[in-house]
């Protein structure tokens, strides 16, 4: 069974408390089966090379995963839930209330780690002020008088926060870009590149506990 099987099956039985335990190697995987491309600095299913964003050379951001943003020690909880979480069984009473489960563990959050961890705002504060690059899924928040899309959220997997439980605020990225990049599909992953900042930003859709100003963007490719 494939990587993104495992996933979409504990996904909907787990609730969001497994995304983060695999995010990096499930996000690479799931880059690869998407088969995005597109040239340096145009966005997936872009409508003109205008959006690119200002040239900047590659080398000067550092590649970072996902797992690179989150505490090694809420990692550490995440990797190892509780047996209530890991006994729930496909199509049990208990797997079927999914909206319910999930406003259980949030309300349960002030007393358990591991609920904790699912809504951490904890941060790695050596990535403060790092000059990084990172691949993602676009959920757009504001747009231009144009429809391009001056800020977003940058998530580790397609569908976070619209269709599914939003990842911790840890493995969330408010990103700003004023230009604005216009897009037909954001189904695609893209790699976003520019100054990282540890700061809390909170939403009707979910909270972000990093921001970055965007300084270059391209589909993701290997």
């Amino acid at each position: 069974m494939s990587i993104i099987s495992v996933l979409n099956s504990f996904f909907y039985k787990r609730l969001s408390g497994f995304v983060p335990l695999v995010v990096a190697t499930v996000l690479l995987a799931s880059f690869e089966a998407t088969g995005a491309s597109a040239a340096e600095g145009e966005a997936p299913s872009s409508k003109a090379s205008s959006n690119q964003a200002p040239s900047t050379k590659e080398a000067s951001f550092r590649t970072v995963e996902w797992l690179d943003l989150m505490p090694k020690d809420d990692l550490e909880v995440l990797l190892n839930p509780p047996q209530s979480i890991t006994d729930i069984e496909d199509g049990s009473l208990e797997d079927g209330s999914f909206e319910d489960q999930i406003s259980n563990q949030i309300a349960a959050a002030s007393d358990d780690r591991y609920q904790q961890a699912l809504v951490s705002t904890r941060v790695v504060a050596e990535m403060d002020g790092k000059a990084i690059r990172l691949p993602g899924f676009v959920v757009p928040l504001e747009h231009n008088d144009d429809q391009a899309i001056t800020q977003f959220f940058l998530v580790p997997y397609f569908g976070a926060c619209i269709h599914m439980p939003p990842p911790p605020p840890n493995q969330i990225v408010l990103v700003n870009y004023p230009q604005g990049i216009k897009f037909t599909s954001i189904n695609e992953p893209i790699w976003v590149s520019g100054v990282v900042k540890t700061s809390i930003q909170q939403n009707d859709l979910a909270t972000a506990a990093y921001v970055m100003e965007l300084a270059q963007f391209e589909a993701y490719s290997e």
